[in-house]
C-alpha cells in the first residue's frame, strides 16, 4: 500500500508541466497564460474585450454569461482561437494605430475580425474553418429591458452565416453563465454551467463592464465537467 507522502508526490509529478510553456503569438503576450493542473495543459485565460490565438496545442479558457464566445479554428492545420465580446457591433472608427485587443474587441463584429484575420494570418484558410459558438444567457438585469444576450446570439449566428462560414456545434441562450474549455488543435470543447451563486462574480462583472462601456466615449464619434 502507498503511504500519504508517496501518492502526495505522485500527484504532484503528475500535475507539473511536462515541457516548457510554448511562445505566445506575436501581439498576445499580455494575455494571462499558466499551467492548468486540472487538464494538465497549458493555458490562456481571456476576459470581456480580449481574444486569443494558438498553434501550439494549447486551451484557452473562459467564462460567459450574456456575452458570447465564437471558437474559430482550422482543422487541417490545428491553428484557432477564441474571442469574448460584451456587444453585437459599432461600426464607428476607432482611430488609426489601434491594434488587437483594444476597446474594439468588445464589440462583434470587430471580435469576429480580429480572430478571423489571425487564425488566417497563421496559415489558416477561409474555406476550411469551422466555427462553434457559447454564451449568451440572460443573466444581466436592468439594461434597459434589453436582453444583451439573446442580442449577441442573433448577431454572432447572423454574421456567422452572412460570412458563408460553417458552425459545428453551438451552445447558446439560457441563463446560467457558463465556463468553456477549447482546444484549437482539436477543436475539442468542454463546458459548465455555473449554477451555484458562485455565478455572482460573473454577473456583477459583466454589469459593471457594461455600464462602463456605456458611459465611455467612442473613438471616432462626435463538454459537460
Amino acid at each position: 500500500m502507498l503511504d500519504a507522502s508517496h501518492s502526495r508526490m505522485s500527484s504532484e509529478l503528475k500535475s507539473a508541466p511536462s515541457m516548457p510553456q510554448p511562445p505566445a503569438v506575436s501581439g498576445f503576450g499580455h494575455i494571462n497564460r499558466y499551467w492548468d493542473k486540472r487538464q494538465n495543459v497549458y493555458a490562456a485565460k481571456i476576459l470581456p474585450g480580449e481574444f486569443y490565438v494558438s498553434k501550439e496545442g494549447e486551451m484557452i479558457v473562459t467564462v460567459l454569461g450574456s456575452c458570447v464566445s465564437a471558437c474559430i479554428r482550422d482543422p487541417s492545420i490545428g491553428v484557432g482561437g477564441m474571442n469574448h465580446f460584451m456587444l453585437p457591433q459599432h461600426n464607428g472608427n476607432f482611430g488609426d494605430g489601434q491594434g488587437i485587443n483594444n476597446e474594439s474587441a468588445r464589440y462583434g463584429n470587430w471580435a469576429m475580425e480580429y480572430l478571423i484575420n489571425e487564425v488566417l494570418k497563421l496559415g489558416g484558410r477561409r474555406a476550411r474553418l469551422e466555427v462553434k459558438l457559447f454564451g449568451g444567457s440572460r443573466v444581466l438585469k436592468g439594461m434597459k429591458n434589453m436582453d444583451v444576450g439573446a442580442g449577441n446570439v442573433d448577431f454572432v449566428r447572423h454574421y456567422v452565416k452572412q460570412e458563408g462560414l460553417k458552425i459545428t456545434s453551438e451552445d447558446l441562450g439560457g441563463t446560467y453563465p457558463r465556463k468553456v474549455l477549447y482546444f484549437p488543435d482539436t477543436g475539442s470543447v468542454k463546458i459548465r454551467k455555473l449554477k451555484s451563486t458562485a455565478n455572482d462574480k460573473v454577473i456583477e462583472r459583466e454589469t459593471q463592464y457594461a455600464k462602463q462601456i456605456a458611459g465611455k466615449p467612442r473613438k471616432g464619434e462626435i463538454e459537460i465537467f
